[in-house]
């Protein structure tokens, strides 16, 4: 351990957080909140542009320790598209923010389809 981080009281070392995770922590927190039904499907199958990253209905990208991500989402009848895209986005970000500590540049969100046979709780 060298003077600084004894100084700063850091272990020596890194943490490295896999791409998995935060596909993880962006879906689940989606999933969360009222009238999202599911995740669609990422549209145009292959996923040319964002090689790592990617899980069902959310796609990741890593600038150094900045995140952008894009949900893909199903959501219930009688919802407010606008207002749960946002609290998504708030949602999301505050996740990604507080348990990894990363920076979130943009959330996306894409509503891919309305499941008529749930209703909004």
């Amino acid at each position: 351990m060298d003077n600084k981080d004894q100084a700063a009281g850091r272990a020596p070392g890194t943490t490295t957080i896999a791409p998995g995770v935060l596909v993880t922590i962006a879906r689940l927190t989606a999933l969360g909140v009222p009238g999202v039904v599911s995740m669609a499907p990422i549209p145009g199958g292959v996923n040319r542009f964002f090689r790592r990253g990617s899980g069902e209905g959310v796609r990741i990208e890593v600038d150094e320790s900045a995140v952008a991500v894009d949900l893909y989402l199903v959501l219930a009848q009688d919802t407010n598209v606008r207002e749960i895209s946002r609290k998504v986005q708030a949602d999301v970000t505050r996740a990604i923010e507080d348990m990894v500590g990363m920076q979130v540049q943009y959330i996306n969100v894409h509503i891919e389809d309305i499941d008529y046979n749930h209703v909004a709780t």
